[in-house]
């Protein structure tokens, strides 16, 4: 039985999950990529809080790139993800890739997330 592209990525994503989870003193950096935009979170899970975002979905950020699905595109949203969390005195976190390979944009958001301060 063939296993589609969408399928995989969430049994990976499950697979992760089960051994991952954000604590107050070491939050989960949980990254959704699409075709079209790249979103990161900082995550309390045991208060099951978010607490900070950043995406290509914003206004700001978006006036500003080229194109929102590219590997620039992802360093901007992880610098601007790593200062969020740095202002609200997060400099520890656990990184989720969502069931992506830490390829390319993904790849891109954490090394400019490690970059800007944040510490995996």
């Amino acid at each position: 039985m063939k296993v589609s592209h969408k399928q995989a990525t969430h049994s990976r994503h499950q697979r992760i999950r089960r051994h991952l989870s954000g604590t107050a003193d070491r939050p989960r950096l949980s990254v959704f990529r699409s075709n079209q935009h790249i979103v990161a979170q900082v995550i309390d899970d045991v208060a099951q809080h978010t607490l900070a975002a950043a995406s290509t979905l914003e206004v700001e950020l978006k006036s500003s790139l080229a194109s929102t699905s590219n590997c620039d595109a992802s360093a901007k949203v992880g610098e601007l993800l790593a200062k969020r969390a740095l202002a609200a005195g997060i400099s520890q976190v656990v990184f989720d890739r969502g069931g992506n390979l830490y390829h390319g944009r993904v790849k891109a958001l954490a090394e400019a997330a490690r970059e800007a301060g944040l510490d995996f």
